[in-house]
């Protein structure tokens, strides 16, 4: 497996929001990306967080429980409502963390397994056989209202409420963390990433970069370029994995 990460601020923002966590160890293939919200670095601590608690929580399920898929999925489930809990609480206790959360996208894979763990606007992509798939569903209104019919994917890209997510972890005292499996095949590429990416660069341009680069990590660097010289409007953050 070979594995690529960048982070970067982008072009506007004063700090990074954005956290993410990569356990390549081959017993554990752990991957985790967070986007914070919030006020002044609130955001940031809510991520960070997050990371925090579910990696560390997750590869103790992980380590105590079986490879069964429905082990691995309370696994999941379980980490990422405990990071829930903990940054709400944080918010409740600190008036200038008050409303912080954060996205949460994560990647297990286990033999021919990977588990996706998703809750917000932060996206898990497949490119197998030069199709790039997305397996994660925006928690987000534009997605709400694309799924209704109200409008089009291309008038979301320029929806004036498209930052607007409907969950997010941290935010209330429970959360629904949707939870995906999907078989691995080789020469499979996994691709997590936050919004800066996914509001910048479309998904054409996102498979052509991981189809054209052999370097896993030179197309993740690529990618963010990309978004920056598009105005990087966001911090931007790309996990990939090729199998």
């Amino acid at each position: 497996m070979n594995i690529g990460v960048k982070t970067d601020i982008g072009i506007i923002r004063d700090n990074n929001q954005d956290s993410y966590y990569v356990f390549s160890s081959e017993d554990y293939p752990l991957f985790i990306i967070a986007d914070g919200m919030g006020g002044h670095k609130a955001g940031e601590i809510a991520s960070k967080m997050a990371i925090e608690i579910i990696s560390n929580n997750l590869k103790n399920y992980l380590i105590n429980s079986s490879v069964e898929n429905k082990e691995i999925e309370d696994g999941i489930r379980k980490s990422i409502d405990e990071a829930n809990k903990e940054i709400y609480k944080k918010s409740k206790e600190d008036e200038k963390y008050s409303g912080m959360g954060t996205t949460v996208t994560l990647a297990y894979v286990i033999n021919d397994r990977i588990f996706i763990g998703h809750v917000g606007d932060s996206r898990a992509y497949l490119l197998r056989n030069g199709v790039l798939s997305q397996l994660t569903q925006d928690h987000s209104l534009v997605e709400e209202l694309i799924r209704n019919g109200s409008i089009s994917k291309e008038e979301a890209k320029h929806h004036p409420q498209r930052n607007i997510i409907t969950r997010a972890v941290g935010t209330s005292g429970d959360i629904k963390a949707d939870v995906i499996l999907e078989k691995k095949h080789k020469d499979d590429i996994l691709l997590l990433c936050t919004d800066g990416l996914t509001n910048m660069v479309d998904e054409i341009q996102i498979r052509d970069s991981l189809i054209m680069n052999e370097d896993i990590q030179k197309a993740c660097e690529d990618l963010v370029k990309l978004s920056n010289d598009r105005g990087g409007f966001d911090n931007i953050t790309v996990i990939a994995a090729k199998f």
